[in-house]
């Protein structure tokens, strides 16, 4: 007996559920072959056919493949029918004729998807959507697109179905939404806010379906061809064991258990740890761990998903972080921490180099060897590590590499690190994926951060309910832990600035773009200890900057260090004084995280002088520039203590009444989905328009050492690029667009091996561009309008 629907989702489901058993499905088929005929899902060239996939046994893989990815989320069932029919239309003559040579161009993803709508309605339509696309990759279910809409796929003609499936596929009756799923909204307004979220939960769940699908097709597509060919590159790492979270607990509270709490400072973090830990016991859902800048708020959110995550039987934890500057950074903290098991336990994954696309023509015409070239992570893994823009372009996305992860997010702790730093044009779609995470996947989200965003319903629309805070006394702490003075220093011009570096024989002085910081290193390069800190330097290179400035700081020898904003993510240093040009207030307090961070100083000599820029090239961009204004009004209303809770509330209150409910949706995703039915889901524009950085960056290769210039070596002769390409993240440089395109026609830079890794790996050709002191740079007026907005 089919379960009955969620309330509010009545209609939704009513628009396109049938009576199922009008249906015959024999009317799609054709006529009965005369003489047995073997189906094969794969063929291996030079092998007789005995030695090539049977259909029925891939099928049947698949779908237990499938439904057990699902089973976290209560779609078994509808997953393991998706497994069963993705490839059903291999039970066709011309496709069997095309795995023995023929050059026909032949449909095998659309009959499963036609199957599935006539046999299970409402619920198959969901399905159609990720069969038909499981290698071209999701379509919009009508309307335009680069795909076919799938309304076009289900009507198109086919080859005949040969009735040999049945025989190997036992059907279910009915499916069901996955038990337990629950719309959005609570309170009164629930009905009408179920209906306004019901599609986008709808589109939420396809993604989902169709990453259990894509995955379980790559594992068993990769076991046949690792079964006729034991060679050890087919095989993924993914088979070597890994430690459980049990193991990786008490490796931490091993490194822990050396923490020495010999500071008010650090007193202050034993008691957030211990309070944090003592809150894991919580049933999964919404958290927030506000906690002030240099706090342990790293440490003590590892300690929390460990816990939570071995009490309620969650699988792995997940961190994500803004920047891909410092993903490498805390993934090596987390390997420290977790000692000899840190190296087989922390993935990091990001999008340092850039995906290349899928060869020209039909995406069905790929061999299925391909599927196992993919260079691309499941998250497979105990700890992952990954960028804000990696994580939530996967949850909005339509390709098979992309989606394949998502599974693996549901039944995990997700640890979004500085989470007020999620890009407002896109804050309301966001909000709405970690609603649904927490709300259907149990997964469980933590919002890290020491400037809490104001994101909590009714006062944000669309915003999350229940959200539970994990710090101890949230007001009481950030007064505690309170060791600086934040003043504003009115208007400095760049004299005026470099007077101030020279004045103090200890200071950092951060700003809104690369230009300015280098302009400011040039006026005091000359003075002892100047050094420069941007993007346009690689990780390696910043790395050894930084290990010079934390030894300068702890020798008491002086120290200028001018920056962009990469500082304020997570670096740990600590100067007596911080110079911050006007920014958003999340981003004054990150640049007071830098100052007094142990607190051994007094807060009166330890001084935040925001200051506004006088040269207008200077300025924030206006894309930055209503964070600006809306800090300036909270710092003119909370004068004496403008980083307290109330002060960061008021200023995200501020800043998004000032945007306004349309400019947090700026694409209007959520707008899109609700105008749509379960026909016309708009899978492939959703994705399209859900992009968190409007400008591509392109990575350029530094041989800034000995270990790169090693492993640029080693790619002509390489069979696989993921291990080199892990190697030369520490090198890369991310050029915009228009820059790297002027560079290659200069011919400063060059693709290495093209013909055999296209444009993955570009390594800059002269290397006189690159300077010791600031890294990468060039005169030409085009770099230079372009640099303006990039940090």
């Amino acid at each position: 007996m089919r379960r009955r629907p969620t309330a509010g989702w009545e209609e939704t489901l009513a628009d396109v559920c049938h009576d199922e058993d009008r249906h015959d499905l024999g009317a799609f088929e054709g006529a009965a072959v005369t003489e047995p005929m073997r189906f094969f899902a794969h063929s291996a060239a030079g092998l007789d056919p005995s030695h090539w996939q049977p259909l029925d046994a891939h099928l049947l893989a698949v779908g237990q493949w499938a439904g057990s990815f699902a089973r976290v989320f209560g779609a078994e069932a509808l997953a393991t029918v998706l497994g069963q029919l993705h490839d059903l239309g291999k039970y066709t003559e011309p496709f069997q004729a095309r795995l023995r040579g023929s050059a026909q161009r032949v449909d095998h993803s659309t009959w499963g998807a036609r199957i599935a709508c006539q046999k299970f309605g409402a619920h198959g339509q969901l399905l159609a959507y990720a069969i038909a696309g499981h290698h071209a990759g999701l379509a919009n279910g009508q309307g335009e697109g680069q795909r076919t809409p799938l309304a076009d796929r289900l009507a198109a003609d086919l080859p005949a179905l040969d009735p040999a499936w049945r025989q190997a596929i036992n059907l279910p009756a009915g499916l069901a939404l996955p038990k337990g799923f629950r719309p959005y909204g609570e309170g009164p307004a629930q009905a009408r806010q179920a209906k306004e979220r019901a599609q986008f939960q709808f589109a939420f769940l396809v993604r989902m379906l169709f990453s259990c699908l894509v995955d379980a097709d790559f594992l068993d597509t990769e076991a046949y061809y690792a079964h006729i060919d034991p060679d050890e590159r087919h095989r993924r790492h993914r088979h070597a064991p890994v430690p459980t979270l049990e193991q990786l607990r008490a490796q931490l509270d091993a490194h822990l258990g050396g923490f020495q709490a010999d500071s008010d400072v650090n007193r202050l973090r034993a008691d957030v740890l211990r309070h944090v830990r003592q809150e894991a016991a919580h049933a999964p859902g919404l958290f927030s761990l506000t906690v002030p800048t240099g706090g342990g708020k790293t440490l003590a959110s590892l300690a929390f998903a460990l816990d939570h995550a071995i009490r309620h039987g969650l699988r792995r934890v997940i961190f994500v972080i803004p920047f891909t500057s410092i993903v490498e950074q805390n993934a090596a903290v987390f390997r420290r921490a977790l000692g000899a098991l840190g190296e087989a336990a922390v993935l990091e994954h990001h999008s340092a180099f850039v995906e290349q696309p899928p060869p020209a023509g039909d995406p069905d015409q790929y061999q299925s060897v391909q599927k196992l070239r993919l260079a691309m992570e499941n998250w497979d893994a105990p700890i992952v590590v990954t960028t804000a823009v990696q994580f939530f372009e996967s949850l909005f996305a339509a390709r098979p590499s992309q989606c394949r992860k998502l599974h693996n997010i549901a039944g995990s702790v997700v640890i979004l690190d500085e989470a007020q730093t999620l890009p407002l044009t896109l804050l309301r779609p966001c909000v709405a994926a970690i609603d649904e995470l927490a709300r259907n996947y149990r997964t469980s989200i933590v919002l890290c951060t020491a400037t809490q965003p104001a994101l909590n319903a009714p006062d944000f629309v669309g915003g999350l309910h229940g959200v539970r805070e994990l710090a101890p006394e949230r007001d009481a702490l950030f007064r505690k832990l309170a060791r600086v003075r934040v003043r504003h220093a009115g208007v400095l011009d760049d004299d005026a600035l470099a007077a101030h570096m020279r004045e103090r024989g200890q200071v950092l002085c951060i700003v809104n773009n690369r230009r300015h910081a280098r302009a400011v290193y040039q006026a005091m390069a000359d003075l002892p200890g100047a050094r420069h800190l941007t993007t346009l330097m690689c990780a390696k290179h910043r790395s050894a900057v930084l290990a010079e400035v934390r030894q300068m700081l702890k020798d008491g020898e002086p120290c200028r260090l001018v920056s962009t904003s990469l500082i304020e993510a997570g670096v740990d240093v600590d100067f007596p004084t911080v110079l911050r040009a006007e920014a958003g207030l999340d981003s004054i307090a990150q640049a007071a995280g830098r100052c007094n961070r142990e607190g051994r100083r007094g807060v009166e000599a330890s001084e935040v002088l925001v200051f506004e820029v006088a040269n207008e090239d200077w300025a924030p961009p206006p894309a930055l520039e209503k964070f600006a204004q809306a800090a300036r009004e909270v710092l003119r209303q909370h004068r004496d203590d403008p980083l307290s809770p109330a002060a960061i509330e008021r200023y995200f209150q501020l800043l998004y009444w000032q945007k306004g409910e349309q400019e947090l949706d700026a694409h209007d995703l959520l707008g899109l989905a609700r105008s749509s039915q379960l026909q016309s889901l708009p899978m492939e524009t959703l994705a399209t328009r859900f992009r968190m950085i409007d400008s591509v960056q392109m990575p350029v290769i530094v041989a800034y050492d000995d270990d790169a210039r090693q492993a640029l070596a080693s790619l002509e002769h390489a069979e696989g690029s993921v291990g080199i390409a892990r190697k030369l993240q520490p090198y890369l440089v991310q050029l915009p667009r228009q820059g790297f395109d002027a560079l290659r026609k200069a011919g400063a830079i060059r693709a290495l091996a093209p013909e055999k890794w296209g444009e993955q790996f570009v390594v800059l050709e002269h290397e006189d561009l690159y300077d010791s002191r600031f890294g990468l740079h060039w005169e030409n007026p085009t770099f230079i309008n372009l640099d303006r907005l990039v940090q």
